[in-house]
């Protein structure tokens, strides 16, 4: 009948093997009997022997914990899966969830989400959920069943502890900069206006400008290369006399230099440029680009632990975002 199919090794099987019950055998292999003793050391080496591993997921579901982590993106539409922000968040999600054999996946919410959420809270596979781009429709509508499972990068609520990037100390940085160095008329390529965390930013530079005496120029967008592109453009024709461009992140930025290299105006000569992000890519741009930093595996790291932990609502962890000078401003 051809080559025999080999049956998959059970616990049961290693418990057999090394005499002992499958409690035994199991407390052994998953390091709950800390003691050593020659039965544990009996099941291990056989276990090794066999070439048996234990199965975390079944492990998992069966003491109720979940055997994943989910990483949940609010945002208007599922591209904002695309972002390499989130792919950022997701493998250091993953890191912080490797060591206790809980797997991570990726999902999109829709801004009008409930449905999404009541699904998450009912699936007996999901260990907890780190939000990104949270809302405060969001978390209102958060379902008892996921309370203190869920960790939020971005805003917070007394049930939800959140880790953000103090994002109002960096773009002050950059704008107070800008005006250090001589820019008068300086413009912002905003973010989303449904997105909390985006409306620090543009707080910050509007307060840096107003208390200088320089009029206030924010032209609402996202976070994307095309954005930063057609949001220059649009930002010499309303403001031709333009000297600096503050975007909310670097791919905007890196858009806007590149229509300004398109229309033949020098920066920073013509208009400063500088982004939010520090991207390795923003090192590399013609001009370097000046940007702040935004640590995000850290605040991804801080935030999956807290949801393998429990997630104690401990408030907001804020992670410092430092001025980054290069060539662009």
């Amino acid at each position: 009948m051809g080559e025999e199919i080999r049956r998959a090794l059970t616990l049961e099987d290693v418990a057999s093997a090394a005499g002992v019950s499958r409690a035994t055998a199991s407390r052994a292999l998953t390091g709950s009997d800390t003691t050593s003793t020659p039965a544990r050391e009996r099941v291990r080496a056989v276990a090794e022997r066999m070439g048996y591993t234990p199965n975390t997921v079944a492990r998992a579901l069966a003491g109720g914990v979940g055997a994943r982590v989910v990483v949940a993106a609010s945002g208007p539409a599922p591209d904002v899966l695309d972002d390499p922000y989130m792919w950022r968040v997701l493998g250091a999600t993953a890191a912080a969830c490797d060591g206790e054999g809980i797997g991570v996946s990726l999902q999109w919410l829709p801004l009008d989400a409930p449905a999404s959420l009541h699904r998450l809270a009912a699936d007996r596979s999901v260990r907890g959920v780190v939000l990104v781009n949270s809302t405060e429709r969001l978390l209102a509508e958060l379902p008892d069943a996921l309370r203190g499972r869920v960790a939020s990068i971005g805003i917070g609520s007394a049930d939800v502890p959140s880790f953000d990037v103090d994002n109002r100390a960096g773009a002050g940085a950059v704008v107070r900069h800008l005006h250090a160095t001589g820019r008068r008329r300086i413009a912002m390529l905003a973010g989303p206006q449904w997105l909390p965390c985006s409306w620090r930013s543009a707080q910050v530079y509007s307060e840096v400008v107003q208390a200088a005496g320089l009029p206030v120029r924010v032209l609402p967008g996202d976070f994307g290369f095309e954005n930063g592109r057609s949001g220059a453009l649009e930002v010499l024709r309303r403001w031709p006399d333009t000297d600096a461009i503050f975007a909310i992140c670097d791919a905007a930025a890196l858009g806007a230099m590149a229509a300004l290299r398109g229309l033949g105006v020098q920066v920073p000569g013509d208009v400063a440029v500088a982004g939010f992000d520090d991207l390795p890519v923003a090192a590399w741009s013609g001009p370097a680009l000046t940007t702040a930093t935004h640590p995000v595996t850290r605040i991804a790291t801080g935030a999956a632990t807290a949801v393998l932990a429990g997630a104690p609502a401990e408030g907001t962890t804020w992670y410092p975002s430092e001025l980054v000078l290069r060539e662009s401003a």
